[in-house]
């Protein structure tokens, strides 16, 4: 079962970068439609050309991924960025980062503890712009600009000790520069507690995950605010989370433009 997901059974580029990027690939899809249609007329109906079992519509369905392609690799940016750099120069998270898969997983030591950090870009993928009425956009952009990393992030924190057998673990929302806490579960048995598995996610169902964060009393939220800071949990933490997901989002649809036009085209 997939991490990110099992874990919410418990319970940043801006956003106008974002959109200005999904903008440029339609734009480029729509130069590209231009530019291969009057090729694509010749030879689509070419029986002969074609090679056993290849639909008529493959060559401009492969020719278009193709097109895309060099344009993604052309504007990509470097295959390490400056913000990744920096923040493995830290030395204080591992990033643990499988290709093709939607999740990423931070981890690190602390004293006694081992923290991990999931997270995900398909929230990324399913965050909507707002659409804007005709003349509605000017007003807008008249407005103060979006604050950066604007589009929320759901996170999963375990926190787990070599000496306890529990486990915390805790839900929060990464948006424009912070941490924002959902709720604190504890679970005797770490194993339920962090397990990624159909059969620990079936128990963890049953479990009280604790109150809703923002109803505890302020002093104790202050309080968890300080374990978390103090863990490396803090604003430098959570301006990574969505510029790595949106860094990863963008490698993951490169990746998946080459292997749709090779299958296409096998």
């Amino acid at each position: 079962m997939s991490a990110i997901r099992a874990l919410r059974q418990l319970s940043f580029t801006s956003s106008r970068a974002l959109a200005a990027r999904s903008a440029t690939r339609t734009a480029a899809r729509s130069m590209l439609a231009a530019r291969v249609a009057p090729a694509v007329a010749s030879r689509a109906f070419s029986v002969s050309a074609r090679r056993l079992g290849e639909g008529a519509s493959d060559v401009a369905l492969a020719q278009r991924l193709g097109e895309e392609l060099k344009y993604e690799n052309e504007a990509a940016a470097p295959a390490e960025p400056e913000f990744l750099k920096a923040f493995k120069a830290q030395g204080t998270w591992a990033i643990e980062d499988t290709a093709g898969m939607d999740e990423v997983t931070l981890i690190r030591k602390f004293g006694n503890e081992d923290i991990r950090l999931i997270f995900s870009i398909a929230d990324i993928q399913s965050e909507q712009e707002p659409e804007f009425e005709e003349g509605e956009e000017a007003a807008e952009n008249e407005e103060s600009e979006a604050p950066l990393h604007s589009y929320p992030i759901r996170c999963s924190f375990s926190f787990t000790k070599a000496g306890a057998s529990g486990a915390l673990t805790i839900d929060a929302m990464c948006q424009e520069g912070t941490f924002v806490i959902d709720n604190i579960s504890y679970y005797n048995d770490a194993k339920v507690g962090t397990e990624l598995t159909a059969e620990a996610d079936w128990k963890r169902r049953g479990y009280y995950l604790g109150p809703q964060f923002d109803t505890l009393d302020v002093s104790l939220q202050d309080e968890f605010d300080k374990f978390l800071q103090e863990r490396g949990i803090n604003q430098t933490l959570a301006y990574f989370v969505p510029e790595y997901a949106e860094h990863k989002e963008q490698k993951e649809y490169v990746s998946w433009l080459k292997n749709v036009k090779d299958f296409v085209e096998a």
